[in-house]
């Protein structure tokens, strides 16, 4: 396996598949990054060469802002949002979707599993009072 920038690449994909891999390289940046250091984007990264491991190892660290670098800046910019205070800062802070989406019928990822809000039936009211309560001793 080689590894780039912390991370393991596996040997049984191709390069430009592997490279999007790294937080903050997506196909557009692994498309530049192969052709900036001129290596085939079909080959595997079984078959790279130390030498080109090197070169893509140097254009990532010199060009791109990556893993943990990139996760610092992310978390700083959405501290920054609610020390301010702003519209998209407290959206961060309710756990709401920050960039304009509906809620009432989507955002489940955001908010999570629904929970039922509102007036029972007088049936089931009377059968939840009705079971007997389990104390832990």
């Amino acid at each position: 396996m080689i590894r780039v920038v912390g991370v393991n690449l596996p040997d049984d994909k191709r390069i430009e598949y592997a490279l999007t891999l790294i937080y903050g390289v997506g196909w557009g940046n692994a498309k530049k990054i192969l052709a900036a250091t001129s290596i085939n984007k079909d080959k595997k990264v079984k078959d790279l060469t130390e030498d080109e491991v090197k070169r893509i190892q140097n254009e990532v660290e010199k060009k791109y802002k990556v893993e943990g670098d990139l996760k610092e800046e992310v978390r700083k910019d959405i501290k920054r949002l609610k020390d301010v205070g702003c519209y998209r800062g407290t959206r961060h802070i309710k756990g709401l979707p920050v960039k304009g989406q509906r809620t009432k019928s989507n955002a489940r990822t955001k908010r999570g599993k629904r929970k039922t809000v509102g007036a029972l039936k007088k049936e089931d009211r009377t059968k939840l009072q009705d079971q007997p309560k389990i104390t832990q001793k």
